[in-house]
């Protein structure tokens, strides 16, 4: 197999929207836990608040299979051919190796009804946690719990975006499967998937309770955030003291 130093950078870039970052479950097709716009959070399949071990485990073995296109048992940019070609099957319903106006459509209306159904799923998690004392309907007082969950959602959003300074997704995909692929052959192995996701979760398990709490990751987040903004502020000052 060919391997070329940027073939991990194109197949990081090419799975972009399949969340390959180590601790992240891409909550797009996955159990629709209500976590407050912390996509990671999407781990937590019993929905307690928290990523167990085992939880984290069984995210990373699933991104793994999901981003191992051509089921080779690792991650290189031959997964990105592969990717483009089990979508291109899908869409091409009749299997005449042409994709029709119709085939195209049907296909956007099978995603559109595959996010109505995730919506609806997260909508009613959001409504068993809310509904605190089981009555089956929620209160002013959920009501308006409900309304700050939704606002708070969208602050941690707006943060992270400002704190990438743009969608920096595609880089930081790339730089995570590099730290991965610690024999350096352009390939990440499930062994090595799986050592980087255990020790990601080491980090971010700051009490060593084995869990990750959403406090836990709003600490990393602020953490990170404050790095990039000491790192924007070196590289400005850098700038400033450059000769004219």
């Amino acid at each position: 197999m060919r391997k070329l130093t940027l073939s991990l950078s194109a197949a990081a870039l090419a799975l972009g929207g399949s969340g390959i970052a180590l601790a992240q479950h891409n909550g797009a097709q996955h159990n629709g836990a209500q976590h407050n716009g912390d996509r990671a959070m999407a781990a937590d399949s019993n929905g307690d608040g928290e990523i167990s071990r085992a939880e984290s485990r069984s995210a990373a073995l699933q991104r793994f299979e999901r981003l191992d296109a051509n089921g080779d048992g690792q991650i290189t940019a031959d997964d990105r051919t592969a990717r483009l070609t089990n979508r291109f099957a899908q869409t091409d319903s009749n299997g005449d190796g042409e994709v029709t106006r119709e085939e195209l459509n049907n296909a956007r209306l099978a995603r559109e009804a595959e996010r109505a159904e995730r919506r609806e799923l997260r909508q009613e998690r959001m409504f068993e946690r809310l509904d605190t004392d089981g009555s089956g309907t929620l209160s002013e007082a959920e009501m308006n719990a409900m309304r700050e969950a939704r606002e708070a959602s969208r602050e941690q959003r707006r943060a992270a975006r400002l704190s990438r300074g743009g969608d920096k997704r595609g880089e930081r995909r790339f730089a995570r499967l590099r730290r991965a692929d610690t024999n350096g052959d352009q390939a990440v192995s499930l062994a090595e998937y799986e050592a980087a996701a255990e020790a990601r979760f080491a980090r971010l398990d700051t009490d060593g309770s084995g869990t990750i709490s959403q406090a836990e990751r709003q600490s990393a987040r602020e953490a990170r955030r404050a790095k990039l903004e000491d790192r924007r502020e070196r590289r400005r000052a850098r700038l400033q003291s450059a000769p004219q």
